[in-house]
């Protein structure tokens, strides 16, 4: 077991063997994602500095929670978070204090994306979106699902190891709480279960 504990946040104590796991799923996923980034290297912009897609009030899986606590331990116990509208995990300049180990949402965003929804009868549709600030290029629709990050696979099985893990709950925690002190400094109490 691996103790996973940050902030006022407190994980269940998650095999070492399932944060394994999810750090292999997110070097499959970079892999996966770069043909398709290179394929659209003139139209994207993200760029570190750019936090156009780093959201407040983003929650994970608490196994992918538990990777970032893995490997930056000192931040969330010493450092402060970003300011409330912004990713918590955002630094001055607007970079990732936690790139290496962001989670697989981060891992994706910006690409041109796709995915099924079923509309009102009960017939699967394709839906496709894109940053704003990649919109410039050729039409969402005119490209080929290859050309397209496909959303579903890798969060399901995301889900069903962290359902395997917790009774089939599929805890998820914010991102913000990961940090022991707020954003304006002052350190919050641990919370005792």
């Amino acid at each position: 077991m691996t103790d996973t504990r940050a902030g006022s946040t407190v994980l269940a104590d998650i095999p070492a063997a399932a944060l394994d796991w999810v750090e292999r799923v997110h070097a499959v996923v970079d892999e996966l994602v770069a043909p398709i980034a290179q394929a659209h290297g003139e139209r994207l912009r993200c760029r570190e500095g750019c936090s156009g897609c780093c959201a407040d009030e983003l929650t994970v899986f608490e196994i992918e929670a538990a990777v970032i606590a893995r490997h930056h331990a000192a931040l969330l116990a010493e450092g402060i978070p970003n300011d409330r509208g912004g990713c918590a995990f955002l630094g001055a300049q607007g970079e990732c204090r936690v790139y290496e180990q962001r989670p697989y949402v981060c891992r994706t965003q910006g690409l041109p994306l796709r995915w099924l929804e079923t509309d009102e009868h009960g017939e699967a549709i394709e839906v496709r979106d894109l940053c704003p600030l990649n919109a410039e290029g050729p039409a969402l629709e005119a490209l080929s699902e290859d050309a397209c990050w496909s959303l579903g696979p890798i969060e399901q099985r995301l889900a069903a190891r962290q359902s395997s893990l917790d009774g089939g709950v599929g805890r998820r925690v914010p991102l913000r709480s990961l940090f022991a002190r707020g954003a304006e400094g002052s350190r919050r109490l641990p919370v005792l279960r």
